[in-house]
This record gives structure tokens, sequence and C-alpha cells, in this order.
């Protein structure tokens, strides 16, 4: 008899997925006036990171996007996205990958292409598989073998003079009389 009591109690909450386990409970994401969208908090979520670390935003491989993206996480690009990225944290751009805007980011990592300058970044990254057609201006650029850059970059300017940076007294070129081709 108590068995048609517990369909008919799980009948007024049949809308909650909660209904479907006895005793379970949902997570914050799950519960209703929430976005479906939002993952579950997990161990591998970053809700569950330290909160120090920033978030990280992927877009897939599969996804081709355009518009502009503004925040203060991380960004890992794995698909195509047309527009401006401009965020706080790092930006990744994953080997098949292509972002055509121009980007501000603190680490910017290009193992795909990207057709755009780079305005402002404490560093870059340029991996064996990256193509950058456009202008760098970075605290610091590497430059692996094999990756392709067409455009012109500043990098290694901050206020402060320190070793190996020019002065005011030395010649253009750090004082090498070579020409280059």
């Amino acid at each position: 008899m108590s068995m048609w009591r517990d369909q008919a109690t799980s009948k007024k909450d049949e809308s909650s997925p909660a209904a479907a386990v006895p005793g379970a409970t949902l997570p914050v994401e799950n519960r209703p006036g929430t976005a479906l969208s939002d993952p579950p908090a997990t161990a591998a979520t970053p809700a569950a990171r330290p909160s120090g670390e920033a978030k990280e935003s992927l877009i897939a491989a599969d996804i081709t996007i355009e518009g502009k993206i503004e925040g203060s996480g991380h960004v890992r690009l794995a698909g195509k996205f047309k527009g401006d990225v401009n965020v706080k944290g790092d930006l990744t751009i994953e080997r098949g990958a292509k972002l055509s805007g121009g980007v501000r980011a603190n680490k910017v990592i290009i193992a795909g292409e990207l057709e755009g300058n780079i305005e402002s970044a404490a560093q870059v990254e340029l991996l064996a598989s990256g193509v950058l057609a456009g202008d760098v201006k970075a605290g610091s650029l590497t430059v692996a073998a094999g990756s392709r850059m067409r455009g012109q970059a500043d990098f290694g300017w901050g206020d402060d003079k320190g070793p190996g940076k020019p002065s005011a007294a030395s010649p253009p070129g750090g004082g090498s009389d070579s020409n280059a081709t």
C-alpha cells in the first residue's frame, strides 16, 4: 500500500531530475531557475577549482562563432572564431583552430592560426604548428622552429631598462653593423 503513496508523491516531483533517484539532491547548476547548459560541478570542472584560479571557456572544434569575447577567465579555441578577444586570462588557439580578430590577453599560445594583431600580452608563444598573420606587442615572445609569422613584433619593452635593453646612448640595432636578408 505504501507503494501507491510513493508513486503519488513522486508524480508531483516528476519534473525534477532528482525524482528519478530516491534521496538524491540536485547540484546547484541543475536546480530550477538555473541555465540548463551549465555543467554540473565535479572535480574536473572549474567550479571545483580553488577560488583564486580563473575558469576556462572552450570553443569546440566543430563550432564556428562570430562576435566578441570579453571576460576575466581563460579561453581555449579549438574551432573557428571571427571577432576580437579581450580577456584578462590566457588565450590558447589549438592546432587546427582559427581566430580572425584582435587579441588582448595575459598569455597567448598559438598552435593554430591567428589572423589579427596581438595588441597587449605579457607572453606570446608561437608553437611549431602555429601561424600568425599580424603584429605582436608583448612582454616576451617565444617562436618555435617551423612556425610562420607575417607582421611586426615588439617585445621586451617595459617601463624599466634592464640588461640587454637599449638605452638612449646605444645606436639602433644594438650596435651591430650587419645586414640581414
